[in-house]
């Protein structure tokens, strides 16, 4: 089957989905007048409202999905003044590849390319061409693999992959807002989601088809040697972003602290890195697919690749940035463009990293000052209040709350190492030790001229009643000051948790309420009593708001308030929360809850660990 045929019927089935919207428009039709014409009183109210209100969701669905347009194209463009280079070598592989050269090139924040076109009249009149070309690429990529990527490109134009993609785009949009607005009791959902898997099936058939035949274009275009090396490399790159954005700039920027050349960052990291990707392109190419997938698995697409007859082309290893002169000013005008920095810090990456190390390692440090307020009776505490504690041999209060399942004694030796977070804290505010950012190994602390610094062996010291004044012996030759750390954050935040399930319409001390479950803490926001679609609510409210606003905005109750939980009763879980200022919360679920996913176990789990930490307090 050629790939227009294919198409083809891709775009028939979205036809289909309109189709059967109409076909069952006019069921219901026939349905309410026959209900009016042999029902009459509040049976035939009721039936009619079931009815309209299953349809309903169906028909807004449709609507708004015809309405839909595609947004404005995203990313910076590129003008051929700018990178001449650049949009030579794809007109030049345009020609080659016996297709038309797209009209605009833009750089886009992703490990990736793609094309699109605007066409008309169900693809049969071309529109403007567009090729999106990753900024990650161009800083990782050398010529011949970046050859390789714009050929596979252009090779969905030459295959026509691209004319029918504002036909798709608004099928897709239907599905998705029609499927999205029907609940699971919805019987004319049901029939729309069979419809919408059997669309998925065929649909990802096609892609999978075309991306073979836009590799084989890769091949013919750029040779086998770049096809298959850029095929290995794009997951090395991913992998590297992915890390990048984990380890460096995520935990900064959820802390309030940006910094101020994001993809001139990761073209130092991927300079710095080289034994580790060197490691990662040592790994097999991924070999799993189903048929669920839009893509055919790497080595599929490398073994077919090889299975090509051969072609020569001249190498060219030079870097991909060679193809756009000012690379960093491009990423820095792309970053202008894409990224919403909100009222973050802007630094430089030193000071970024040393700022947001700081600020980490506070936040961590004020989860333990919070409980040593608690233990010690004060409002607010610090690393003074913490040594006040184990001279007066009550170190195992708090070690019970942060290593319940150890014995005491073992609890006072992991304790050291929170310890030593401590005393580094204070030895940063003290001036005596500074975060030193790298590029190739983590970030440490080292002293004014530039050597790691090691409080291991006070902190071990200042754990235990007999030895601690030693430790504080040391400190003082340091220079660093025990008072030097206090707490920052009086009260816990939702800063730096994750969503880690949800439970739709539970009861907070009887008001309807739904339950989200943080890895720090419960969120317990208002909800209607009526208990359709409530999977659908929560899904809209997560993808709408981050763990911090919502927070911010309801009820947020940390674990670490919450002093005992008593089970009530495990089915439907009914449970009271005793919190260490004496009040007591009751949530219960309800026999017609919705849960996502295995949310119901997330949440015993989560009062089971409450219950034994409370155990070993009282055993302390």
């Amino acid at each position: 089957m050629s790939a227009a045929l294919r198409a083809a019927v891709t775009v028939a089935m979205l036809v289909g989905f309109y189709v059967l919207g109409l076909v069952q428009l006019a069921v219901a039709g026939l349905l309410l007048f026959w209900i009016w014409t042999h029902l009459h009183g509040a049976g035939a109210a009721k039936l009619s409202w079931l009815l309209i209100v299953g349809v309903g969701a169906v028909v807004v669905g449709l609507w708004r999905a015809i309405r839909a347009t595609p947004g404005e194209p995203e990313g910076l463009p590129v003008t051929p003044e700018q990178a001449p280079e650049l949009w030579r070598l794809v007109h030049d592989m345009a020609v080659e590849a016996g297709t038309r050269a797209p009209d605009e090139i833009r750089l886009v924040a992703e490990v990736n390319a793609a094309v699109t076109e605007d066409t008309e009249l169900l693809g049969l009149v071309a529109g403007r061409r567009r090729l999106y070309l990753g900024v990650p690429l161009l800083q990782a990529f050398t010529v011949d693999q970046m050859r390789s990527v714009i050929a596979h490109e252009l090779g969905h134009y030459s295959g026509s992959h691209t004319r029918l993609a504002a036909v798709a785009y608004r099928g897709r949009m239907a599905m998705g807002e029609t499927l999205s607005r029907v609940g699971k009791w919805n019987v004319f959902g049901w029939v729309f989601k069979g419809y919408g898997l059997l669309f998925l099936l065929v649909s990802n058939a096609v892609t999978r088809r075309q991306e073979f035949e836009a590799d084989r274009a890769s091949v013919r275009v750029a040779g086998v040697e770049a096809a298959t090396s850029a095929m290995r490399e794009i997951p090395v790159v991913a992998t590297a972003w992915d890390f990048y954005f984990g380890r460096y700039v995520a935990y900064g920027w959820e802390l309030g602290y940006a910094p101020n050349d994001i993809f001139g960052g990761f073209a130092h990291l991927y300079a710095a890195r080289t034994q580790e990707l060197a490691e990662l392109r040592e790994r097999e190419p991924d070999g799993e697919t189903s048929r669920w997938d839009t893509h055919p698995s790497t080595a599929e697409r490398i073994a077919a690749m090889h299975a090509m007859p051969p072609v020569a082309h001249p190498v060219d290893g030079r870097p991909a940035a060679t193809l756009l002169p000012r690379l960093g000013d491009a990423g820095l005008a792309l970053q202008r463009e894409v990224v919403d920095f909100g009222s973050r810090t802007i630094l430089p990456w030193p000071e970024f990293t040393a700022a947001s190390t700081t600020a980490l390692v506070q936040h961590r440090a004020d989860r333990v000052f919070r409980s040593v307020a608690r233990c010690a009776g004060v409002p607010e505490a610090g690393l003074a209040d913490l040594f006040a504690l184990v001279a007066a041999g009550r170190l195992g209060e708090l070690t019970a709350e942060f290593f319940p399942q150890s014995a005491r004694d073992e609890a006072a030796a992991k304790f050291a190492d929170v310890m030593d977070d401590l005393i580094t804290l204070a030895a940063v505010r003290c001036g005596v030790a500074f975060w030193r950012h790298s590029w190739s190994e983590p970030v440490r602390a080292v002293d004014p001229a530039g050597n790691p610094v090691d409080y291991t062996e006070i902190a071990k010291l200042a754990v235990a009643p007999e030895t601690l004044e030693e430790a504080r012996a040391r400190l003082t030759h340091l220079g660093i000051r025990v008072d030097a750390a206090r707490v920052v954050e009086v009260q816990a935040t939702a800063t730096g948790s994750d969503v880690i399930g949800a439970m739709a319409n539970v009861r907070l001390d009887g008001q309807e309420s739904d339950l989200i479950l943080l890895n720090r803490g419960f969120i317990f926001v208002p909800a209607p009593k009526n208990t359709d679609e409530g999977e659908q609510r929560i899904a809209t409210l997560l993808a709408s708001s981050s763990p911090v606003e919502l927070a911010r905005l309801h009820r947020f109750v940390p674990f670490e308030e919450v002093a005992a939980a008593r089970v009530v009763k495990n089915v439907p879980i009914n449970v009271e929360l005793t919190l260490h200022g004496g009040d007591t919360l009751t949530v219960k679920e309800r026999w017609s809850s919705d849960t996502v996913g295995k949310s119901r176990d997330t949440l015993e789990a989560i009062l089971d660990r409450i219950n034994e930490r409370t155990q070993a307090q009282q055993g302390a």
